[in-house]
């Protein structure tokens, strides 16, 4: 289901928005007033304890696999180790440093402009594709790649084709290969198939992204399985399971906090002349959250807290547990839906729409309700919608995250 107006869509007055970004704003400024030396600690723990894992992961697939009767149980350990350490490079420090959430600490070594994460996308494509696009424009129809990352038929107002048919395949592909569909999503894959791609842009990214992709491919299948010496082969193996366990890991995450019940889809309508406080608003209607304990947020990258991460993308991830007490009373407060459930239930969900979407509007029913007044798309003929240029896009807003076009 598409939107084209969130006033309308949760039955609120202009005014009301208008407080609730003024609402939304205090909640900004009072984290950003109380970001101290204890969160400063929490990243640079956190950075530890990955590191040493990764490093006792090394060590144990190299020195542990010597032996014929430590052989399996090191392999076994040092792919879950290996698979921990990448799982919180990605989710909770790469993702969220490259969103500016720790800038503020003026580290070199733990900043947006600086940090290159452990995955086969460059940083600079990802600051773009995600920070960019996807925060500001997030679940608009023709404007966010995210919406099947150019593979998968995600919303009913996207035009069918035979090949959506193949959407089950494709989407275990995507998941057990994450990080290498990533790695190509800021190419704009619909955009080449329209031929609309500037073919000097396009040779750029994919220079950058080969360079990135062999470095990785040679540091995780060349240059630590060599050093096992005879039992390279297990080593490799065992690489090959950490990659894939986080990239698994990743997928569910991901998707999870954009495609349950009640993340909603909007029109090109909406953001026109959209105030920021009817981009919060988006946010909130347009996310996903789910449940669980510590843990399992820091090994999401606290993206359970996926509402707060899309209204405060550049606030510190430790911080979105109290930032969401805070917003879940709001949307109480205003009767706006806050969208949220078990884990196992957001992925249920996701995978049954999926799966659901790869058959014509015809042959399946929506989950959702029919969003009040009059509908600016007919499910019923969905259309295609062309994906915008940079050039096309209106300006950026300030907590989104720096990026740059530049060839370095």
């Amino acid at each position: 289901m598409a939107i084209s107006d969130v006033k309308e869509y949760t039955h609120l007055s202009e005014e009301e928005v208008e407080q609730i970004g003024r609402e939304l704003d205090a909640i900004r400024a009072e984290i950003e007033e109380s970001r101290c030396d204890a969160d400063a600690a929490y990243i640079n723990r956190l950075i530890r304890i990955q590191r040493g894992l990764a490093a006792a992961g090394r060590i144990t697939l190299i020195a542990g696999t010597q032996s014929k009767r430590t052989r399996v149980p090191a392999a076994v350990a040092g792919a879950a180790l290996l698979g921990v350490a990448k799982i919180l490079e990605n989710m909770e420090i790469g993702h969220n440093v490259m969103h500016g959430q720790w800038d503020w600490m003026n580290d070199p070594e733990i900043h947006s402009s600086n940090w290159e994460w452990d995955t086969a996308q460059p940083a600079e494509q990802w600051k773009h594709s995600h920070n960019y696009v996807h925060h500001q424009f997030t679940n608009v129809l023709g404007y966010d790649n995210d919406i099947g990352y150019g593979v998968l038929r995600m919303a009913r107002e996207q035009r069918w084709h035979p090949a959506n048919l193949g959407q089950p395949v494709y989407n275990a592909l995507l998941a057990g290969l994450f990080q290498w569909g990533v790695a190509l999503h800021d190419l704009d894959i619909e955009a080449i198939r329209k031929l609309e791609k500037d073919p000097k842009e396009m040779k750029r990214q994919l220079k950058q992204i080969a360079r990135k992709g062999f470095n990785q491919a040679v540091k995780d299948y060349v240059v630590y399985p060599a050093l096992a010496g005879p039992q390279w082969r297990t080593t490799l193996k065992a690489n090959a399971a950490a990659n894939v366990t986080r990239n698994l890991w990743a997928y569910m995450i991901i998707f999870c906090g954009h495609f349950p019940d009640g993340a909603l889809h909007f029109t090109e309508e909406e953001i026109e002349d959209e105030t920021r406080a009817e981009w919060y608003l988006r946010q909130i209607l347009g996310a996903a959250n789910f449940e669980g304990g510590e843990l399992l947020h820091i090994m999401s990258g606290n993206l359970g807290y996926q509402i707060e991460h899309h209204l405060f993308p550049d606030l510190p991830s430790n911080r979105y547990g109290e930032i969401a007490v805070k917003v879940r009373a709001l949307c109480d407060k205003y009767d706006i839906p806050y969208t949220t459930g078990p884990l196992h239930r957001q992925y249920g969900q996701t995978l049954r729409t999926i799966m659901k979407l790869s058959l014509p509007n015809s042959m399946t029913s929506p989950d959702q309700p029919e969003p009040p007044g009059p509908r600016v798309d007919n499910p019923a003929a969905p259309v295609g919608r062309r994906r915008k240029t940079d050039a096309e896009r209106p300006g950026r807003r300030r907590e989104l995250g720096a990026w740059s076009r530049s060839a370095s």
